[in-house]
């Protein structure tokens, strides 16, 4: 990418999004291009047209998408099939009729069917069936890829897509109810410890083995496929290591300094029972994650701390 390049990140306010743009920024690419939700509704499509055909990006960063933890991904099953298919239609059609240099689509982990071999090797794509509780979502970013792959087939589009593992990092949801399993965690022992609770629960057995990844480290390696990678296979992005939740529960317990027990809820769904991997590809491509699980969290719950101090929480 030229330093003086346009470069739109949607979805830059999000996790994923807005450790884009602080990468971008720290390297120098100064024209980078944003909207709010409230500015531009990307489900309407006559408006991401409009906004494609005025302001002309060079480059697209396909960050924006409705997320969630286990349970919105149960709950809220229509609104994650619907709101992420037209979002990711919308933005990828307008950048193929304004002709976009290149398009880098973001996935998920979760596409890969649930009883694949593990690692997940990027082959492995619509070889079974998937996680019934996260299937709506699932489907909607295999469309992504699929939409990028067939855009490229036909209209030789330079599009491609990344799977990231399971994130962390600054502007993470810790909303209990809504979010991922890592900052339900450091949540739910900040406030156990703050409280002088006896106990911690945590939803489901603790066994599901899972996969964490900076977000830093992610958009490290999407700047790096950015500007190095131009192939239709999607690519993995991860750490190849992953940790029981039980495990993960552990170490978020003595980052944290709670002293109590653990309970575990076995009522509560526990998803697939392993989710890792296979960073081959990209590691022979040249990227590797730098951050490690201990380090990163406790970084992430330092912030999460000063967050709490600033907003009186």
């Amino acid at each position: 990418m030229e330093k003086n390049a346009k470069i739109y990140v949607a979805g830059h306010r999000g996790m994923v999004g807005s450790a884009i743009c602080r990468n971008l920024k720290s390297k120098g690419f100064d024209i980078i291009i944003t909207r709010t939700s409230s500015e531009l509704d990307l489900r309407n499509q006559a408006a991401v047209e409009e906004f494609f055909a005025t302001e002309k990006p060079d480059y697209v960063f396909l960050a924006a998408a409705k997320v969630g933890g286990i349970q919105a991904n149960n709950v809220y099953r229509a609104d994650f099939l619907y709101d992420n298919l037209i979002i990711e239609a919308n933005i990828i059609h307008s950048a193929y009729k304004n002709e976009v240099k290149k398009l880098l689509f973001l996935g998920s982990s979760c596409i890969y069917p649930k009883m694949a071999t593990q690692p997940l090797v990027e082959d492995a794509l619509l070889t079974g069936l998937l996680e019934p509780t996260n299937e709506p979502y699932a489907i909607a970013k295999i469309a992504g890829i699929k939409l990028c792959e067939a855009y490229r087939d036909q209209y030789d589009a330079n599009f491609i897509s990344a799977m990231p593992t399971n994130l962390y990092g600054p502007n993470d949801n810790y909303d209990l109810q809504n979010s991922h399993v890592l900052p339900a965690l450091i949540r739910k022992f900040h406030e156990a410890k703050k409280s002088g609770a006896d106990k911690v629960e945590i939803w489901g057995t603790g066994s599901p083995l899972r996969e964490f990844l900076h977000v830093d480290d992610l958009a490290t390696a999407c700047v790096f496929l950015m500007e190095t990678y131009d192939g239709k296979q999607f690519v993995n992005v991860g750490t190849g290591e992953d940790i029981s939740i039980k495990d993960l529960a552990l170490l978020i317990k003595d980052i944290v300094g709670f002293e109590g027990e653990l309970t575990f809820d076995s009522s509560k769904p526990d998803g697939t029972p392993r989710k890792l991997m296979d960073v081959s590809r990209i590691h022979s491509l040249g990227w590797k994650h730098k951050i490690n699980l201990r380090e990163g969290i406790q970084s992430v719950y330092k912030s999460y701390r000063e967050h709490l101090e600033k907003t009186g929480s």
